[in-house]
């Protein structure tokens, strides 16, 4: 059986004894997912891909510490976000200007899944929603597409209950203002 029909379980096995092909294989399944999770939420494409390979050493290197190796993927997504919203709240305090707001650019869609590139709705809703506050945008980006539940997003945002429904409350409304206002 080769490297590329073993399941996750069995490459998390030789992950483990530090095997470099294995390590390979799982990093092939899975960045291209961890890259848009981190892009999703720094908005730097350098620097997603950065957060991206920091998680995974940071995920083979503790990969004792998982106890069930069903969960990975989960695992490796929670590593991602965790260093995402470090750097953007690293990055908040110290007032960094993002580069898109000095120069123009040519967008990419490096966000987006490849099969939604095409719908001219959902390029609408990421572009206005990266206009919107930046807790918003952070805020519903973790909500509505990388589908955390409102405890989780306090645990990362670091805010309470009530702080976070209000929030996301707000972020909606405000976007739904914005489309309207595009239409």
């Amino acid at each position: 059986m080769t490297s590329t029909n073993q399941d996750i379980e069995q490459l998390l096995l030789l992950c483990k004894s530090s095997n470099q092909r294995a390590q390979l294989e799982v990093y092939n399944r899975y960045n291209k997912a961890m890259y848009n999770t981190a892009y999703r939420i720094v908005k730097d494409s350098y620097k997603a891909e950065d957060i991206m390979q920091e998680s995974f050493l940071t995920a083979f290197t503790k990969l004792n510490t998982l106890e069930d190796t069903k969960l990975f993927g989960a695992w490796l997504k929670r590593i991602v976000v965790n260093n995402s919203i470090a750097h953007y709240n690293k990055t908040s305090k110290q007032n960094e200007v993002p580069l898109e707001h000095v120069m123009y650019k040519v967008e990419d869609d490096n966000g987006i899944e490849e099969h939604s590139q095409n719908s001219d709705k959902v390029k609408q809703i990421m572009s206005v929603m990266k206009t919107l506050k930046p807790n918003y945008n952070l805020g519903l980006s973790l909500h509505l597409i990388e589908g955390y539940d409102y405890e989780e997003i306090c645990e990362i945002m670091d805010i309470s209950y009530a702080n976070c429904r209000t929030m996301i409350s707000r972020a909606k409304e405000s976007l739904r203002k914005k489309l309207m206002q595009t239409v």
